[in-house]
């Protein structure tokens, strides 16, 4: 099955290993990345090395029930089929990838020349303000795990310093993204998070009411009622972080 591997020297044995290492902790690879030493769009080896080998690494998943796929349009290659095996995604983070993807294919749609697209973080601010998705500002902290994550599994890639000017940060969407959700499941996931902000707006204006009516004392308010938890959504992907944080920290 896995002719060929004992022909490979060590250096080659050595990127087969860093190559499924990646992909298990990725799940994709694009086939050119943002390289910001150069300023500029450049091909990925572990991709590069990963299509010359495409054949057994195919056979190497499949043994453990994952499927290699390749998209040559979009340039990814990627697993998929991996059941069970999962990362739950923070509510700030699935909000950020649904408007990531509006964004993307709205300049998609725009006659871009490039399956990558740049936008800005005051452009995505402007859409979850458009769609009622947030309901307060968010701390630096939130902000910084959710993008260390689409950045993880290869979403997006900040071109600036994140610290600096963030509304003006340029961040660039890979088009791994269409892989991981369609326009449909887009808009109707937008429309459940919106009616849910709605929805948490209309109980605080009850619950103002009647403490209008009503004393409340510290020791009548709840853990529940003053800390609530971030919602989560499961998304079917794996690994842990390949290469930690960057100069902006994420």
């Amino acid at each position: 099955m896995f002719e060929g591997y004992e022909e490979l020297n060590t250096q080659d044995v050595e990127r087969m290993q860093e190559v499924i290492r990646t992909l298990l902790a990725q799940t994709f690879l694009p086939e050119r990345k943002y390289d910001k030493k150069y300023g500029r769009m450049m091909p990925d080896r572990m991709y590069d090395f990963c299509d010359r080998h495409l054949e057994f690494l195919t056979e190497y998943f499949a043994v453990a029930g994952i499927k290699l796929s390749q998209d040559t349009e979009l340039g990814i290659i990627y697993l998929e089929g991996a059941d069970g095996i999962g990362e739950k995604l923070p509510k700030l983070a699935t909000i950020y990838l649904l408007l990531l993807k509006l964004i993307y294919d709205e300049k998609m749609a725009a006659v871009s020349s490039s399956v990558n697209v740049i936008t800005t973080f005051g452009e995505l601010n402007g859409k979850a303000g458009e769609f009622r998705l947030i309901k307060g500002p968010s701390s630096m902290t939130e902000i910084k795990k959710a993008f260390a994550i689409l950045k993880k599994y290869q979403m997006v890639e900040f071109l600036d310093v994140f610290e600096e000017q963030l509304e003006n940060t340029r961040i660039m969407i890979y088009p791994c993204i269409n892989l991981v959700l369609m326009r449909e499941d887009v808009n109707g996931l937008l429309g459940s998070f919106s009616d849910e902000v709605k929805d948490n707006e209309v109980d605080g204006q009850e619950n103002l009411e009647w403490s209008s009516e009503e004393t409340l004392s510290e020791n009548d308010m709840t853990d529940e009622e003053s800390d609530l938890e971030p919602e989560e959504m499961n998304v079917d992907e794996e690994g842990e972080t390949e290469d930690g944080t960057d100069e902006s920290g994420i």
